[in-house]
């Protein structure tokens, strides 16, 4: 009948239309088998540092604003007082991007008179092959100078490679890091052409999981540091930090940790073992508007003064 031609049409539409959306799922071994691409030997162990770093201003004044002009320049404008000494100093830097060539400009200026070029060229030679050329110039002593970089990243290895031009001679410096189910070894070198000898010689080992980061380095044979970093919930991040110089018998030691009170405020804080102990509150006032309030207190000295209070504004539009 009719009724029945309709009704068998209708389930067969149905269950056609139901199998072409059902995609096959991503299993685990595949997710397992995207091996992610090592920092770089300045970005080791760079979760313990921003917790020990970000967050505090100890002695400053400071006004960050970030804008971009419909063109796509991006200005960015920084300006900071030092509380103790009064000097106020300042920067300027615009950026502009031409995403489909991997072309970024970037000029700037500081309050030293100091002015900066930098042309940045990525993924277009090779995927995962950036590179930079930087020169600055100061119009009031004449002094010029020039670097190129190079930089190349994919699964397992980060590499790099800087020189700076000198006329009595570049000064090459290197670095490499290797990365294979979470641990991470690293090499850095800086090679004096004009003295012909080492002027750095750095390494590193450390471990890295979503949650947690071990990292060791020993720079120069004399020294040795080194840094843990643990995200105890979603709230809370803590981290430690130890450093030690051959020939002293003095180890230097820190603790610090993040809370997250909400979306918009959090609280940071750390003490080493000189007893300066140092608390930071961020608060976003409103999208595109942060407020930092920090301040250091001498531990040993609370009576005598000497303590640094700190305030930043960060204006992002």
């Amino acid at each position: 009948t009719a009724t029945s031609t309709f009704i068998f049409l209708y389930s067969f539409h149905s269950h056609h239309n139901q199998t072409q959306v059902q995609l096959p799922a991503v299993t685990p071994c595949e997710k397992a088998n995207t091996m992610a691409v090592p920092p770089s030997y300045a970005d080791l162990g760079k979760s313990a540092k921003d917790i020990f770093n970000k967050g505090y201003g100890f002695g400053q004044v400071k006004l960050d604003v970030k804008t971009k002009s419909a063109s796509g320049v991006e200005f960015k404008t920084s300006g900071s007082s030092n509380t103790d000494t009064s000097k106020v100093v300042g920067s300027l830097e615009t950026k502009y991007k031409r995403s489909e060539y991997g072309l970024t400009f970037t000029e700037k200026w500081n309050t030293d008179n100091t002015l900066g070029t930098e042309i940045t060229v990525e993924d277009q030679i090779a995927k995962g092959l950036k590179l930079t050329f930087d020169t600055t110039f100061s119009p009031n002593t004449g002094k010029k100078s020039g670097k190129v970089k190079a930089a190349y990243k994919r699964e397992y290895v980060n590499l790099g490679c800087d020189v700076d031009f000198d006329f009595a001679g570049p000064t090459i410096h290197g670095a490499a890091v290797i990365g294979y189910e979470g641990w991470l070894a690293g090499y850095q070198m800086s090679f004096d052409t004009a003295k012909s000898k080492m002027a750095r010689n750095n390494f590193a080992i450390g471990y890295k999981t979503g949650d947690f980061q071990l990292h060791t380095n020993v720079n120069d044979g004399a020294e040795f540091g080194g840094s843990i970093y643990q995200k105890v919930s979603d709230s809370l991040e803590t981290a430690v930090n130890l450093a030690w110089t051959a020939g002293s018998n003095s180890t230097r030691f820190g603790i610090a940790a993040k809370y997250q009170l909400d979306k918009d405020a959090s609280i940071s804080a750390k003490v080493n073992n000189n007893s300066l102990v140092g608390v930071g509150y961020t608060q976003t006032l409103r999208p595109g508007v942060k407020l930092t309030l920090s301040g250091l207190v001498d531990g040993k000295n609370i009576n005598a003064g000497g303590h640094k209070l700190g305030l930043g504004l960060e204006l992002e539009a």
